[in-house]
């Protein structure tokens, strides 16, 4: 038998041994695998196929009233950990948030059984963000992603259920999910921990305070960001159909690649590149400008290793600006992301076409010369890694305007607005974007 001083000896070496190899532990390497630029405060934005959310929240100013939200959204890559960021930027007081979980959703509001697992924030299950903050979980483990590389894992979708603690006053969202979430109804208490749907009686097409998922990979493995207005965000794309132009471009890049990337959206409907300048004083519907919004929507995004950024026809179209001055702030932006992320590869894409749109002014012959002007610019300013010909891929040669069978609007049906192209319009983008852009092979 080992005497007291020999089990004393023991235990120090023990523990000595438990503390070197705690240290020699690497810390996990969490990616961006899921984002939703945010804006606000709602209703401010440009939903699609939005259901009547009178009953869910009767009064804007006040808000969610101690009630629950499940959030539905696709991570591209799955991790063993997951980290949430929630926000309260364009909030107007404190909003607390608690009992907190993620799970994997079988239906509807329905989680597969046994998945849900609470989220922490500091150890802790509550969490106040004061406004104009944002903040990051603890790192969750998801019991269910035993293998992250599963086939079976692949375009399933998780549930982050959360609940705000009394009013939270104008609430941070975005608008355009095309992805359905559900909320509970108002003073209904924290119904999160429930895999059931009966306490989620009302649907939309939004996600609230949700705006970044990050999940652990192997080290190395690198986030890229599409980056732009409603045409990254998918409007006119078939609603709950992943069909987006960077879906389908995530789909080629796993296909190729493995998970050695995540594809991530931060397209705002109705974004600009340099306006509006007082959005925090007077909200718009297309959010605030990629100038304002890059720090925040790009550059602290976990591991990112390059921007796919698509913009500038609504700087046209609705902000009467002159190419020029969206050649400035783009070159801006550009200097900010090589600055903010070394190494990143940027590539840039020009405008489709929105000639005859039914849009607005965008169809006008004044706003596609502009348009061209600044294509011109984008193949030929030198600032850029590489190009992606977006015009190209969607515009008819013979009539200048969007390819025919691209217009026809896939989310609710009609013949399209000539502006935003539809499922076949998204595929054909998603398909010009040479891989090699992104690798750099």
């Amino acid at each position: 038998m080992p005497t007291r001083r020999e089990l004393g000896a023991l235990t120090i070496a023990t523990a000595a041994a438990m503390s070197v190899d705690a240290e020699a532990a690497p810390a996990p390497y969490f990616v961006a695998a899921w984002t939703a630029s945010v804006q606000g405060p709602y209703p401010t934005g440009n939903a699609t196929a939005q259901p009547e959310l009178r009953f869910a929240f009767p009064d804007p100013d006040k808000g969610a009233v101690d009630q629950s939200f499940r959030l539905i959204l696709r991570p591209d890559i799955w991790g063993r950990q997951a980290r949430i960021r929630l926000s309260n930027v364009f909030g107007a007081k404190p909003v607390t948030f608690d009992h907190v979980y993620c799970g994997l959703q079988q239906d509807s509001a329905t989680l597969m059984p046994s998945t849900n697992r609470p989220v922490t924030f500091g150890g802790k299950s509550l969490v106040t963000i004061p406004p104009g903050r944002d903040t990051v979980s603890d790192p969750v483990t998801l019991t269910f992603v035993s293998t992250p590389a599963a086939p079976m894992l692949k375009g399933r979708r998780l549930a982050v259920s959360v609940h705000v603690v009394g009013e939270t006053g104008p609430m941070t969202w975005h608008a355009k999910a095309l992805t359905t979430s559900y909320i509970s109804q108002p003073h209904a208490g924290a119904v999160t921990k429930t895999e059931a749907e009966d306490a989620y009686p009302y649907s939309t097409t939004s996600w609230y305070f949700l705006d970044a998922v990050e999940m652990t990979a192997l080290p190395g493995t690198k986030a890229i960001v599409a980056f732009g207005d409603s045409l990254t965000d998918g409007t006119a794309s078939t609603l709950n159909g992943n069909d987006r132009w960077p879906d389908v471009f995530s789909r080629r890049l796993h296909a190729a690649y493995g998970d050695k990337f995540a594809v991530v959206n931060a397209g705002i409907g109705g974004n600009r590149v340099v306006g509006p300048v007082d959005y925090a004083v007077r909200p718009f519907a297309g959010g605030p400008a990629a100038m304002d919004r890059l720090d925040r929507d790009v550059i602290s995004l976990a591991n990112v290793g390059a921007v796919i950024w698509l913009e500038g026809i609504n700087d046209f179209g609705t902000g009467g600006v002159e190419p020029g001055a969206v050649e400035a702030g783009v070159r801006d932006v550009v200097k900010r992301l090589r600055a903010g992320i070394p190494g990143v590869r940027i590539v840039m894409a020009t405008l489709p076409s929105a000639l005859k749109s039914t849009n607005g002014d965008y169809g006008t012959p004044a706003i596609d010369a502009k348009r061209k002007a600044y294509n011109q610019f984008i193949r030929s300013a030198g600032i850029f890694d590489s190009v992606a010909d977006f015009d190209a891929a969607t515009t008819d040669p013979a009539t200048g305007e969007m390819k025919a069978a691209f217009q026809p609007n896939s989310s609710i049906g009609g013949p399209g607005d000539r502006l935003h192209p539809n499922r076949a319009g998204y595929l054909a983008m998603g398909e010009a974007v040479d891989l090699r852009m992104i690798t750099g092979a």
